[in-house]
């Protein structure tokens, strides 16, 4: 080792998430992500052996509004993707970023146990590396 300090997912993840019912429409998990300031609405599982979804924006965007679809007709299940791919709390951001640009994502959950416990994102990661990690 180099003696580097590894700077970890749990160190610059977000709690900016909502978690929504598949079976939501778009209008509601919009509402509930305007209220609550989040960047992503994470899809819940529906037993224990389904598996996350999420929903971006951008995929709000792309298949509603560039579609003219109606989002109080259009269910958060048909535009989501699923499954999510996540990382792990003590994952590096190093890697994470890595895995970002192999996959053209731009945002992950960070699960632990099967739990949610924030997002994290490209902006997250260059945030907290100019952020006075350097500042020595």
């Amino acid at each position: 080792m180099n003696g580097e300090k590894i700077v970890r997912a749990s160190d610059v993840m977000s709690g900016q998430f909502i978690l929504v019912d598949g079976l939501s429409t778009v209008t509601k998990a919009l509402r509930q992500l305007k209220a609550e300031g989040a960047r992503c609405a994470v899809v819940k599982k529906r037993h224990e052996d389904d598996e996350y979804g999420i929903l971006l924006l951008s995929d709000i965007a792309k298949k509603v509004v560039a579609q003219n679809r109606s989002p109080d007709r259009v269910n958060v299940y048909e535009i989501m993707s699923k499954p999510v791919i996540s990382v792990r709390p003590s994952m590096d951001v190093r890697y994470i970023a890595r895995m970002f640009d192999t996959f053209g994502l731009t945002l992950a959950p960070v699960l632990h146990s099967s739990e949610v416990l924030g997002v994290v994102s490209y902006e997250d990661i260059v945030l907290h590396a100019l952020s006075g990690n350097d500042a020595s």
